[in-house]
């Protein structure tokens, strides 16, 4: 996440989601009827999202205003809801772009995530680590480029995992990943522009893997057998830029092909 305010473009939002390869979903469009300006992903298991856009939406929160609006969910640690009352997280980001008030949900039904909402004028992000007498997080992310992981913002949530290996991989990748984009100019995508390569500049060699091979510790693009039978990765790759004139939304299933074949540009 990149927060410039006095730029033409004051938000850019790279999103990487990270699911066990098995798991079936379909790319970005109008997906749900009783929302139809929402676009994203669907997630055909349990038929929400992981990223939505509401061109002209509302928001959460008492900031709303009519401009556009993103949701971006990660799954957080923490502790689980009770099997027979929960509900799915994929719910979230489409309540959040259509103006729900997040922070009224009965949240105990909920498994831990946090959920970045994004518009034009900067990003919220809401953590929360499940549990009977938990709490919701809320906290804005500050001007420059910022990270939010599994583990929260910068990795610094309240609840994390146990895991020394996964806690290690998830700040290899953000250690090289943050220095690459410091390092790069900051793109300043056209709203006008249909082509991906020319509208993110430096950022794309970078968002598609920076040439690191998909098991390496850092890999932002990443394919792992954690052993259980199942393989965890990379299986979508999101760009997207908010500012006064509008959204702008590329998207490409995850890894990209060779010379960034793969990418194509949602039409919100």
């Amino acid at each position: 996440m990149s927060i410039e305010p006095s730029a033409a473009v004051p938000v850019l939002l790279l999103s990487v989601r990270d699911e066990y390869v098995g798991r079936r979903w379909s790319p970005p469009g109008h997906h749900w009827p009783a929302q139809p300006s929402a676009v994203g992903g669907l997630d055909l298991v349990a038929g929400g999202t992981w990223l939505a856009v509401e061109p002209g939406g509302t928001g959460a929160g008492d900031s709303a205003d009519s401009g556009p609006v993103a949701a971006c969910l990660l799954n957080g640690f923490g502790t689980s809801a009770p099997e027979a009352a929960r509900l799915s997280r994929g719910a979230l980001p489409l309540l959040a772009v259509r103006g729900g008030r997040i922070d009224t949900l009965d949240f105990d039904r909920y498994d831990p995530f946090h959920l970045v909402v994004v518009r034009p004028d900067g990003a919220r992000v809401l953590s929360w680590g499940g549990g009977t007498g938990g709490r919701l997080v809320e906290l804005d992310l500050p001007t420059g480029l910022s990270v939010v992981l599994n583990d929260g913002p910068e990795g610094l949530s309240e609840n994390r995992t146990a895991s020394e290996r996964i806690r290690a991989l998830m700040a290899a990748r953000a250690d090289h990943f943050r220095a690459r984009f410091e390092a790069a100019p900051r793109p300043l995508p056209l709203l006008d522009n249909p082509d991906t390569e020319r509208a993110w500049g430096a950022w794309l060699p970078i968002v598609t893997g920076d040439g690191l091979p998909l098991d390496a510790p850092a890999a932002l693009v990443q394919r792992r057998d954690f052993g259980d039978g199942r393989i965890w990765g990379s299986s979508s790759i999101s760009l997207l830029a908010l500012g006064p004139a509008g959204v702008r939304y590329d998207f490409a299933p995850a890894p990209v092909g060779p010379g960034g074949n793969g990418w194509r540009r949602v039409e919100p």
